[in-house]
């Protein structure tokens, strides 16, 4: 009967571990336009450096999720320096900073509002 019972026991774990499945909601997060991107609250965020400032570029379920009526705050951190730039929607799904220089190992924080309906941190590292 013991012997039963844990043969019961091994095909019901042997069936659960079958059926297991690894979610990915959101597909892969790789980059669309060559920057650098971050998942936070289920929305991709995809950093594009420019000359002087940034893009960002908002993905939800690898569909461009609209930019209308978001808005934040970039902070970069370059070693000891600290600048920050004002977010504004560019259209589409991409918000655009200006007047900031982003360099090679930099940490960069976008601070962003009304990510639907909630506030949003995003952190990302520049190699």
């Amino acid at each position: 009967m013991l012997t039963m019972k844990y043969w019961a026991q091994a095909l019901v774990l042997g069936l659960s571990a079958l059926t297991l499945n690894t979610a990915n909601a959101h597909g892969a997060a790789k980059p669309q336009h060559g920057g650098v991107v971050q998942v936070a609250n289920d929305v991709s965020f995809e950093l594009v450096l420019l000359a002087d400032g940034a893009l960002l570029y908002l993905v939800d379920h690898d569909e461009p999720m609209s930019s209308a009526g978001i808005n934040g705050k970039l902070t970069v951190l370059n070693g000891t320096a600290k600048s920050e730039a004002e977010l504004k929607a560019a259209g589409d799904n991409k918000l655009e900073a200006h007047g900031i220089k982003i360099a090679s190992g930099a940490k960069v924080v976008a601070t962003l509002s009304n990510v639907e309906g909630k506030t949003v941190t995003v952190r990302f590292a520049i190699k």
